[in-house]
């Protein structure tokens, strides 16, 4: 048993060294796009512009801000910013919704008597946990419930829209969803755009969860 409690801490220390250490960040969306081509998809080096909403146009300084994340992610699947030989007009919406996990999750606890994990399961309101709890206790098994602490978090969505300008056709439309605990929305933008337009022109159908990863 000592030898476990031994491999239990090492991994959790190992956990904490390697997440501290670590540079990167993995950011992951579900994805679900559209496409609706009247012509030939669009190759390498087609060229676009932006094209803003009105609620946009009034936030310009904002707007700047997320067309700007999306150049790079544009060009990664061979658009080119050129707006005066444009095929696609471009429009890019960003949305932030915050949350706070606050509540009770309620379930059962087992113990394993003196010397072993008191492992436990809960469910909430933001969904369903498992670990160990130290320190180690008397044997039990009752319903138990325990607070969750107040902690923030964030509920993105871009959604992007192509049109053909040869026929003022939307062609193309994407939306991706992320949420994280993350705070610095503009810096985890790029991500959540490469994620909407992976296989692009030609994405696969239905919903599909990306992880990108990116620098902290």
């Amino acid at each position: 048993m000592k030898r476990f409690l031994k491999i239990i801490l090492s991994i959790a220390f190992m956990g904490v060294l390697l997440a501290g250490c670590s540079g990167l960040r993995v950011v992951e969306s579900d994805v679900t796009a559209f496409t609706a081509w009247t012509s030939a998809p669009p190759g390498p080096n087609t060229a676009y512009r932006f094209e803003r909403l009105p609620s946009q146009q009034v936030q310009a300084a904002q707007q700047d801000l997320i067309e700007g994340s999306a150049i790079a992610s544009l060009a990664k699947v061979g658009l080119v910013i050129d707006p005066a030989k444009a095929r696609l007009a471009i429009t890019i919406t960003a949305n932030t919704q915050f949350a706070a996990r606050t509540g009770y999750g309620y379930g059962y606890g087992y113990g394993y008597g003196y010397g072993s994990p008191n492992v436990f399961l809960s469910a909430g309101n933001f969904g369903s946990w498992v670990g160990f709890s130290f320190p180690f206790g008397r044997p039990f098994s009752r319903p138990f419930a325990t607070p969750f602490p107040a902690a923030p978090y964030y509920l993105r969505e871009i959604r992007i829209q192509m049109r053909d300008l040869a026929d003022q056709k939307v062609v193309f439309e994407t939306t991706a969803l992320s949420d994280s605990p993350w705070g610095d929305g503009y810096a985890l933008l790029p991500a959540i755009i490469d994620a909407a337009l992976l296989g692009f022109p030609q994405p696969p159908p239905g919903m599909r969860r990306i992880k990108v990863e990116t620098n902290r």
